[in-house]
């Protein structure tokens, strides 16, 4: 996990290259590396995971030369591949999978990357063809960005932010201020908050050469369905030994491996796999030290998850960390996480950045999270009713709405109740009703842009909300967000649910396998209820990892608030609409209003584009670099 940079076709100083670079110093604190030959700068910030030595360095050489690479993420199946490229003759410095993408890269070209089990973006420069090859993995976990210049020539980078030097001028673009409003998941669309940088797609490569980039699809899901047995048990089974694999793969690091543990199922599961494999499968390099769990905690909130997550570290017998998040947290830190995060979203980043920052200072580099479960296996209860029109009967229809009142309450509603009836037939009355009407205005319930895809209509209605969920929405914009609020660290999340080989399989399965027997998710927990607690794995309730946005805006952050709402470069701002507004849903939010979450979060979405301003364009704030101490 590093920051990469690189300008092709157009010559770049090297004091500038640098200053560009630098401005990822948190991505890669272990070090750096620029390369420059001709009109080509390669450029990377390097955080040490695998080979530790200075064989692993970057931007790395291969074939006497004539390839150049600047690489982000991990290939965790290198080890195989690795072994296949020795069988083809092809020898080995150091003990880096950066390495093994180079040798691939010679060995199958563009097609590499169809082998790889992993999260990435690289470049790699061809000397002898005098062109360059961009990728990005097939879900989007690690970012890019680029920009054309219009004398010609292209610059990439892992953030915006390392772009930002090489424009002729600095705009935001307030058409995606406008669409952020609208739609505040924008995380699959090419155009970004800066104007003239653009956000490299999820599962394509790209070459440029001579002036001209071509970006191509290598990845779609719906391309890539697999038979699954009709048994639920042995989908199960299918499902844990996968899953378990995926686990086993992401424990490969030279450096300490952690869990941001939540109390929920998605965390809980990835912790007691790493347990289960520690335990019972023997595998080269997964490191052993992962007992590691690091639960954020808000006392008094009603966010608080700690007993949850304390009933998995005594089922494991591992130690745990209770962080108590700091709100207290200056003006200026606020501002430079802003400018590490660089995007908008409904919630600050502070407890999220809090978590992987304390991580970090323990001395973990590597974090096994649960993240991509719930748009997969349907962990939303908003999905869940999306299975209404497939039901084929009352008990698949009582199914469903188990699935979705079980979330509120840990007691559940009794299948057969006057309330479960009365609570059923609102549900499906009101969703089917939308259903019927949109089918008769010839309108679908799902709209995506895969709609046209041969194998759309191979999926059931909730594993259309499902894959846009995955593919288009929810899950993209959070990889972003955790991607931003890890590495402001110098951490590296890895995440065993979005394996590709899960994802195949997720939307292979009918909606009766992630709603068995009334569960949300139902597969993820009957797979992983051998190796873990009972009381979470069947766990009804559901929390978020958000920022206790309402308690904090009245509370420590309420100064913060009131300046920043009263202040002339606010009232000034062009990217807020009716500073005047704001200001007073602000005051009355904080002396009484309904308080509510929702409340809370819009006043902060209309704050939020100029603390944006200030932290990205005017960088009106003291960059304090975060450093371990060795």
């Amino acid at each position: 996990m590093c920051g990469i940079y690189g300008v092709v076709e157009k010559k770049v100083d090297r004091e500038l290259a640098i200053k560009c670079l630098d401005t990822m110093y948190h991505r890669g604190p272990d070090g750096s590396g620029l390369w420059q030959e001709g009109g080509v700068t390669l450029g990377h910030r390097r955080l040490s995971i695998l080979d530790l030595s200075g064989a692993g360095s970057q931007p790395m050489s291969y074939a006497n030369g004539r390839y150049e690479l600047t690489f982000n993420g991990e290939i965790y199946n290198f080890i195989e591949i690795r072994e296949e490229l020795r069988k083809k003759g092809h020898t080995f410095r150091g003990d880096s999978d950066s390495e093994v993408i180079l040798a691939a890269f010679a060995e199958w070209g563009e097609k590499c990357v169809e082998r790889f089990n992993g999260m990435w973006t690289f470049a790699i420069w061809d000397a002898q063809m005098q062109r360059l090859f961009l990728s990005r993995d097939r879900f989007g976990v690690k970012p890019l960005f680029y920009t054309e210049f219009p004398g010609g020539g292209m610059a990439f980078a892992s953030e915006m932010k390392a772009l930002v030097p090489l424009l002729d001028t600095v705009e935001p673009n307030k058409a995606m201020f406008d669409r952020y409003f609208a739609d505040n998941h924008y995380e699959n669309q090419p155009e970004c908050l800066i104007c003239g940088i653009r956000r490299f797609p999820a599962g394509h490569n790209a070459w440029y050469q001579s002036g001209t980039l071509k970006i191509e699809r290598y990845w779609n899901t719906l391309d890539h369905l697999v038979e699954v047995p009709e048994a639920y048990e042995e989908q199960v089974e299918q499902f844990r030994e996968l899953f378990l694999d995926a686990v086993k793969l992401r424990m490969r690091s030279d450096v300490t491996l952690g869990t941001g543990l939540s109390g929920g199922l998605d965390s809980s599961a990835t912790i007691c796999g790493m347990s289960y494999i520690s335990g019972n499968v023997a595998d080269e390099r997964a490191n052993k030290d992962w007992q590691h769990a690091y639960v954020a905690c808000f006392p008094g909130t009603e966010l608080d998850e700690t007993k949850y997550a304390k009933a998995v570290t005594d089922y494991l017998g591992i130690p745990h960390t209770f962080l108590n998040v700091d709100t207290a947290v200056s003006e200026n830190d606020f501002l430079q996480q802003l400018y590490c995060f660089e995007e908008l979203w409904g919630n600050p980043q502070v407890p999220m950045m809090q978590l992987y920052r304390s991580e970090r200072l323990d001395g973990t580099t590597v974090s096994l999270d649960g993240h991509a479960a719930d748009e997969l296996f349907a962990g939303y209860g908003f999905d869940v009713v999306k299975a209404y029109p497939d039901a084929a009967n009352q008990a698949e229809i009582d199914m469903i709405t188990t699935a979705y009142l079980n979330q509120n309450s840990e007691e559940g509603i009794p299948v057969g109740s006057a309330e479960f009836k009365r609570q059923r037939n609102r549900l499906y009355r009101e969703y089917m009703f939308r259903y019927r009407a949109k089918k008769l205005l010839g309108r679908a319930d799902v709209r995506s842009a895969y709609a046209g895809h041969p194998n759309w209509n191979r999926l059931d209605n909730l594993n259309k909300a499902l894959f846009v969920s995955t593919h288009e929405t929810i899950l993209p914009t959070l990889l972003r967000n955790y991607d931003r609020d890890s590495m402001a660290s110098g951490i590296e999340i890895r995440m065993p649910f979005l394996d590709y080989r899960i994802v195949e399989l997720a939307f292979s399965l009918g909606w009766r396998s992630k709603l068995h027997g009334g569960w949300s998710k139902s597969i993820v927990r009957d797979a992983c209820a051998p190796f873990m607690p009972d009381e979470v794995c069947y766990r009804r309730t559901k929390l978020g990892f958000n920022a206790p946005i309402a308690d904090w805006m009245r509370g420590p952050y309420r100064q913060f608030f009131e300046d920043t709402a009263s202040s002339a470069g606010f009232a000034n701002c062009a990217l807020v609409d009716d500073p005047q507004a704001v200001r007073q849903d602000l005051q009355r939010f904080l002396n009484g209003g309904d308080g509510s979450l929702h409340e809370a979060a819009d006043i902060w979405n209309r704050i939020q584009p100029y603390l944006w301003e200030r932290a990205m364009i005017k960088q009106d704030f003291t960059r304090r670099d975060f450093k371990v101490q060795a």
